[in-house]
């Protein structure tokens, strides 16, 4: 039997995120930072490093309610690959995207490396940098209305770049085992292998008959219970198999996106009950950084951060220049992909648990960044967002 003062804590205490939430969504709309920023601020006040008012339960639930939400992202970022924008953008996306990854692992690890960082730390810090945090980017987006050519290649560059930074993190975490001389070399990758293409694969066994069967209770668009459940049962699957839950959804948001032809508005039922899942994410994530953290990273710190943030810059103007992009689109796209947090933490713990040796200069590091690119990151993007013309009412 649930404890009675345990129910009501929970009560009060998502009642009180969620108005919140509302504070943070109505302080966006008066002030140069985007909502997701001050959601972030918000639950770092609120958390253990400053005023440390949530209760307990809060973080225990923090992983569950990262799986749903990051599940509904991933599934509403795969309705914008579609055949269409592909054919249209698909290899300015392509060129981006392997840009920026790159040439952010290059920077990060060739400057480390150069100034005596030893090579398996370079190597595992210049994975992490591939990652993005694409709930940030995607809120950003959809709080401001922000539309047209860049929007849509910016969300397309966010839906792929995290595989692609899975991939290469999976290469070099292969390579650092071989270094250590911890393991086959092979074991690593093909860990890494299914980690991507399981994805890929249960994408499309649930993507495919979600788009023939769902919307025939209410023609014209799934019903939430539909849609809900299809997204959850993704995300379960992917957790249970091991494989890249965020990845899996894309694929699935993909496939109905393409196929399901019956639909007037596929993605409006989970569009419809994102937004308070999006609050306690984004309102727990800022509980979970920790200021002590940031404290600790020091110069190597510093440097990891400067130079992600080259990287990114220097991949989109590299990769924009060889798929012939617009002088503007590379100028800015780099800096608008800088948010960072849930993917890069999840690749530290990998690292820690991987090389425990290196655990002590990894994780901290990682965490104490993610403090800068979460609040700092989703700004520039709304800024970028703004100089590209793809805010009207700004």
């Amino acid at each position: 039997m649930i404890d009675a003062q345990l129910t009501t804590d929970i009560l009060i205490t998502f009642g009180g995120l969620f108005l919140v939430g509302l504070l943070a969504d109505l302080a966006g709309r008066y002030t140069p930072l985007p909502r997701v920023t001050m959601l972030l601020l918000a639950g770092l006040l609120m958390g253990p490093s400053v005023l440390d008012w949530l209760p307990h339960f809060t973080a225990d639930w923090f992983p569950i309610l990262t799986n749903i939400a990051l599940a509904m992202i991933g599934f509403m970022l795969g309705a914008k690959i579609t055949f269409s924008r592909l054919h249209e953008l698909g290899r300015l996306v392509l060129g981006l995207s392997i840009g920026i990854v790159v040439i952010t692992m290059l920077t990060v690890f060739s400057v480390l490396s150069l100034f005596g960082v030893p090579i398996e730390i370079a190597l595992l810090l210049a994975g992490i940098a591939t990652a993005t945090a694409p709930a940030a980017t995607m809120d950003v987006v959809n709080e401001y209305g922000a539309e047209g050519k860049f929007t849509e290649t910016l969300l397309n560059i966010v839906a792929i770049d995290d595989a692609w930074g899975l991939l290469i993190f999976s290469i070099l975490i292969a390579v650092v085992q071989a270094l250590s001389g911890q393991g086959a070399i092979g074991e690593a990758l093909t860990t890494g292998a299914w980690e991507i293409g399981g994805a890929l694969l249960l994408g499309l066994v649930l993507g495919v008959p979600m788009a023939y069967l769902t919307g025939r209770i209410h023609p014209g668009e799934p019903t939430q219970a539909e849609a809900l459940g299809l997204v959850l049962l993704c995300a379960g699957l992917a957790l249970w198999a091991q494989v890249s839950y965020i990845l899996a959804a894309i694929v699935m948001g993909s496939v109905v996106a393409n196929l399901a032809k019956h639909h007037d508005r596929p993605f409006h039922a989970v569009k419809g009950f994102e937004w308070p899942f999006l609050i306690l994410f984004f309102l727990l994530a800022g509980a979970s950084l920790h200021l002590e953290e940031l404290s600790q990273i020091g110069l190597l710190g510093a440097a990891y951060i400067g130079l992600r943030v080259v990287g990114r810059v220097l991949g989109g103007h590299l990769g924009g220049w060889l798929c012939g992009a617009e002088a503007d689109t590379r100028r800015w796209v780099g800096l608008a992909l800088l948010p960072q947090a849930g993917i890069a933490i999840g690749m530290a713990l990998l690292a820690s648990q991987r090389f425990p040796e290196y655990e002590a200069v990894i994780l901290p590091l990682v965490l104490g960044s993610s403090v800068i690119f979460e609040i700092f990151g989703p700004v520039l993007t709304r800024q970028v967002l703004i100089r590209m013309g793809q805010i009207k009412n700004d």
